[in-house]
Formats: structure tokens, sequence, C-alpha cells
């Protein structure tokens, strides 16, 4: 396994990567609404992506067909959008997504309430993104690849929820995904150590239920398979030698 260090112009370039797909990111939870197709969130996406001079990295990706993964309730994760799937009041809204700045990728994700959601679905939707912190609270020089996927697995766990093991997190730079593969549960070796310079798409898939999943017909799409609610919280993390950059996120939503 070859893991890549970035040099000070490639981190600069996924900087900027991770800047337009945070705003990417931004704007589509604002547009997000009942009466929506998932098509609809899929054209906006692209639509914003390119306005800024990029490419969206997951369209045609491996066949992909689309530049944004929308996954609706228990959809864990690529499903593809349709103008016939109509987002509902009460739904959550998994947005996936990936930019190409300059030959360089940026890859997050963020999953979203449709108006009232349920008091349990607001809950997965907050232990997904705080499973993250508490991940990268040991993505820091050093310290082994498993540090993080431990303590995700163990605050997701805590709750009695399910951690995906069938998908995983990646390295990504000059190709979306790149070595190591960055689980979300504990594995029996301690994995790389840590070094400035790694860049690390970090993306906890959190099941309400249990932490089996199925593939749909279409070869993509991703569901749970007792069909609980699934929750994906991801982003671009950079290594540095005074702790984790998260590349992908605006200044605003950033946690201490």
């Amino acid at each position: 396994m070859s893991v890549s260090i970035k040099s000070a112009r490639e981190i600069e370039l996924m900087r900027e990567a991770g800047r337009i797909l945070a705003i990417t990111h931004e704007e589509l939870r604002k547009a997000l609404r009942p009466g929506m197709s998932t098509k609809d969130v899929d054209r906006l996406g692209e639509e914003i992506i390119r306005s800024y001079g990029c490419i969206p990295s997951f369209k045609n990706y491996n066949g992909y067909p689309a530049s944004i993964c929308v996954s609706v309730n228990d959809e864990v994760v690529h499903g593809i959008p349709d103008k016939k799937h109509i987002i509902k009041e009460g739904d959550i809204v998994s947005l996936d997504a990936g930019v190409i700045y300059k030959g360089y990728h940026s890859d997050a994700a963020r999953t979203h309430g449709i108006g009232e959601i349920s008091p349990e679905a607001k809950k997965l939707i907050e232990v997904t993104k705080q499973s993250f912190f508490e991940g990268i609270k040991y993505a820091k020089v050093g310290n082994h690849l498993n540090d993080i996927s431990a303590a995700i697995q163990k605050y997701a766990e805590s709750f009695g929820y399910g951690v995906v093991r069938d998908l995983v997190g990646h390295g990504i730079g000059e190709h979306l995904h790149e070595d190591p593969e960055v689980p979300n549960f504990a594995q029996r070796r301690k994995g790389i150590k840590l070094q400035a310079g790694m860049t690390l798409a970090i993306e906890p898939m959190i099941n309400s239920g249990g932490y089996d999943v199925a593939w749909l017909d279409d070869d993509w799409t991703v569901v749970t398979d007792d069909g609980s609610l699934s929750a994906h919280y991801e982003n671009t993390v950079l290594i540095t030698e005074d702790g984790p950059e998260i590349l992908s996120m605006l200044d605003t939503d950033k946690q201490e």
C-alpha cells in the first residue's frame, strides 16, 4: 500500500476543491424541500459545481450516472437521482458529492431532515455527524488509522446503532479513491501510522438498526437490510502537524 503525502501545492488545490464542495453542500441544504425530485437535487448540484469551473467527481465514475448521490431514508449511499423519486416531509436525505478542481478531488456527505422529522431520525443524524468528530480527535500525526476507526464505532454503537461494514472511507487526492481504506469500525491491526500531508475521506455510515446492507438491482443503491433509517456524514481531512484540518467544511460549521 502506498499512501501519498501531498505537497504544499497539492494541499492548496485540495483546499480550494474542498471550499467549493462545502459551498455546494450549503446551497443544496438551503434548496432541499418537500416536492423536489432527487433528480432536481442532482441537477442543481451539478450546476453549482460547474459554475465554479469544477467537474463533478462522481459523474460517470465507474458508470455512475449522476453528479450527486441522493439517498433517502433506508438508502445508505449511492442513491441514483430520479425525476420520479419525490422528496417528502419527514424524509431524511443523504447527499454525497465530490468536486475536481485542477485535477484534485474533494469528497463530502451530509444528511438532512426534510421539514419536521421524527426525534429518532434527528438523533441518528446528530450521532452520525458527531461520530465523525469523535473519530478525527485521533487524526493526529503518530496515531494509527485504527484509532480513528475505533473511536467512530465506539461512539455510534454506544447509542445502539449499526455501523456499516461493507463500505468504508478512503484516501483522496489526484484520484477520488486512493489508499488507505478508512473503516468506521475497529480492525485487528492498527493500520498505517498517520503522517502530515495525508488526505483522507472519513465517512461514517450509520444505521438506526443493524449494520447489514443490501444492493438494489441498479447495482449502485445500497439500502439497510432491515429497512431501518441510515445517515451519512463525510469530510475530506488533511493530517497536519497541528492536528486535523477539515478541507470540505465552511468555517461557520467547524467544531472545536
